[in-house]
């Protein structure tokens, strides 16, 4: 099945959602397809669960609580 019939279905899913079911059910479709998605990459290889979380160093984090400490910090 290619990409663009699969990006036609999900279009018509989310169509139908928010034309019988409202704003709530458009949410609801929405929210289930990326999941899925996000499921489908990580079972395929393509995503590694250490893709969502940023790792950073312990170098990293004692600059910036010197910094905080210092009072130069920018948000």
């Amino acid at each position: 099945m290619s990409r663009s019939l699969v990006g036609l279905m999900a279009g018509m899913a989310l169509g139908f959602a928010a034309y019988f079911g409202g704003f709530w059910a458009f949410l609801l479709v929405l929210g289930l397809g990326v999941a899925g998605l996000v499921a489908g990459r990580l079972v395929e290889g393509d995503l590694e669960p250490g893709d969502f979380v940023r790792r950073r160093d312990r170098q990293e984090r004692i600059r910036d609580d010197r910094r905080r400490a210092r009072g130069d910090w920018q948000r």
